[in-house]
């Protein structure tokens, strides 16, 4: 953590000119992942495009947005990248057809690709679920995300719970692939019909609370200290610059 000598007021001031909106914190999510999802669906249900064509679609936005990151930014974007590869994923899967287990078994395709991805990600000390999580930590709040990054950059133990968060969302799918596709074999059809998307939800949920206990809570609490003790400091630097301003005109008289 950086110290600040500038007063309560003045960052008070900065502050509020600086507090982003609901729509720029969520604003990843909602471009890297909501319109792409969005525009799925409307090609497929407003203009009766095929499977194939909605998902072709679709993934322009995330390729355009995967490429200009590299090509601008110089870093690859996560849930960009992370939509792009469900899509692929789900055009490829799109050709198998038949025997009825094997277009069960397909449906987990895609969660294991995203899982893969996702530990692929912590393993390279760049978990992207991290960018899922963030508008939700930060709330909207200026302090907050300001202490959001100087965890990230300064603290080992954020930047390990970062990795659980991730790492927990990773194991998990895959191991609601395995189980989906285990149930596709070993259980009769009719069954993995339903129980299929009954066990997609209650891995969700699973991951929402144990991610949640494990990782976010904690990043969460983190966050909540640094922006107590940069108050502090601040409140301690105006004071000197009040103590120091106060025996100037003392000499000075």
């Amino acid at each position: 953590m950086t110290k600040t000598t500038n007063t309560g007021s003045r960052n008070n001031d900065e502050g509020k000119q600086q507090q982003p909106s609901a729509l720029e914190n969520f604003k990843p999510l909602i471009v890297d992942v909501a319109v792409p999802l969005g525009s799925y669906y409307l090609f497929k249900g407003a203009f009766g495009m095929s499977t194939f064509a909605a998902l072709a679609w679709s993934s322009v936005v995330p390729a355009v947005r995967t490429v200009w990151s590299v090509v601008r930014e110089r870093r690859g974007n996560a849930f960009a990248g992370l939509i792009l590869l469900v899509n692929v994923v789900s055009l490829a899967l799109s050709f198998v057809s038949g025997d009825p287990r094997l277009m069960l078994a397909k449906d987990s395709g895609v969660s294991s690709a995203i899982g893969i991805a996702i530990l692929v990600s912590v393993a390279t000390g760049r978990p992207m679920m991290t960018e899922g999580l963030k508008p939700f930590v930060v709330k909207g709040d200026a302090a907050r995300e300001a202490a959001f990054e100087r965890l990230r950059t300064g603290s080992a133990a954020f930047r390990r719970t970062e990795r659980v968060y991730s790492l927990v969302w990773g194991v998990l799918l895959l191991t609601e692939c395995v189980v989906r596709v285990v149930g596709a074999y070993t259980l009769p059809v009719d069954t993995m019909v339903w129980l299929g998307t009954v066990i997609l939800v209650g891995a969700i949920g699973i991951g929402m609370v144990v991610s949640g206990g494990l990782a976010a809570e904690p990043m969460a609490r983190m966050i909540s200290a640094e922006v107590t003790a940069a108050e502090e400091e601040e409140t301690e630097g105006a004071e000197d610059v009040e103590d120091g301003a106060r025996r100037e005109v003392a000499v000075a008289a």
